[in-house]
């Protein structure tokens, strides 16, 4: 939401006309571009981190319930664990 509003904010820098437009244009197309490469990075990049660290944290619990030295003693674990 934040993105979109920015980025419709800057639009009227983007395809200004009038006088002194050829200065304003290229801040702009340069503020829509960064607010819409971000916002796709954003978009694919925070998905990936969280199936990444979740897949490490499943990783290391099978990992240290192999090398448990001493397991639960009815071989259950109990709710919390």
């Amino acid at each position: 939401m934040t993105t979109m509003a920015a980025m419709l904010g800057a639009l009227p820098l983007a395809i200004g006309f009038g006088e002194g437009a050829e200065l304003r244009r290229p801040l702009g197309i340069t503020i829509v571009g960064g607010l819409i490469v971000s916002q796709l990075l954003t978009l694919y990049t925070t998905p990936v981190v969280y199936l990444y660290l979740d897949r490490f944290r499943l990783r290391t619990r099978r990992r240290l319930r192999m090398h448990d030295p001493h397991p639960h003693p009815s071989g259950v674990p109990e709710a919390g664990e």
